[in-house]
């Protein structure tokens, strides 16, 4: 307080005025409704388009229903170029999202777990490329990206205030969340990165501690947002 009466004599104005000038250069950091609306429905649109993509490439593949297939043939298994698009296109939008941290809306409760997600993210897609572990990679990135666009439809939404289509959209989001994050990708694609590798070799390689590392940073951040979900979810069922 005494602060502001300082610049208000300096000023020669009222403190009312100082008060009045501090809180609208204040309101000018807060993020407008349109912009996060704008985020939003890029990501969504990214989410639903690759989401839609990765299961017209994977689901005429046998590695999509049997996951032992993952591994038959490696390393001298055929690059498809559908494979390829499918790469460049998530690692170009994950390289986008990791630039534009600094500029989009800021999230306080879990900045830095984004970080570190595009950080893992970004190692595994440029480590299974350079390592030929693509059937695997293409599986863990149609596994995440299923349920990202439920929740990016569910923000639009609520900065549209049509409140009752956000709550049904963020419920689906959660069930598929838990279903694809907490079950399938532990039991299903760690199942095939941890277990399976030793099947065949029992020779132990630094890419096998590297990549199950990351894979095991990103289950970890899984159930970290599953405990936020669930905080969610609890208090719209305890507050209607």
């Amino acid at each position: 307080q005494s602060d502001i009466q300082g610049l208000a004599k300096k000023c020669n104005c009222t403190v009312h005025l100082v008060e009045k000038w501090f809180r609208r250069r204040r309101n000018l950091e807060i993020p407008t409704v349109l912009r996060k609306f704008r985020e939003a429905f890029w990501r969504f649109s990214f989410y639903l388009t690759s989401s839609i993509a990765g299961f017209i490439f994977l689901y005429d593949k046998p590695w999509f229903y049997d996951i032992w297939q993952t591994w038959v043939g490696y390393p001298f298994q055929t690059l498809l170029p559908s494979q390829y698009w499918y790469y460049m296109a998530e690692i170009s939008f994950y390289w986008s999202l990791l630039f534009t941290l600094g500029i989009d809306t800021r999230r306080k409760a879990d900045f830095l777990a984004h970080v570190v997600h595009h950080l893992a993210a970004i190692g595994l897609m440029s480590g299974s490329w350079c390592g030929n572990y693509v059937r695997v990679g293409t599986l863990v990135m149609f596994v995440h990206d299923t349920a990202d666009f439920w929740l990016e439809a569910a923000k639009m939404f609520n900065y549209a205030r049509w409140e009752k289509t956000c709550n049904i959209l963020f419920i689906i989001f959660a069930i598929i969340f838990f279903v694809t994050r907490i079950i399938l990708f532990p039991f299903w694609i760690l199942r095939a990165t941890l277990y399976q590798p030793t099947y065949y070799s029992t020779t132990p390689v630094i890419a096998y501690f590297l990549f199950n590392g990351q894979l095991l940073i990103l289950q970890g951040l899984h159930l970290y947002w599953g405990y936020l979900i669930f905080k969610i979810l609890r208090r719209f069922v305890c507050l209607k």
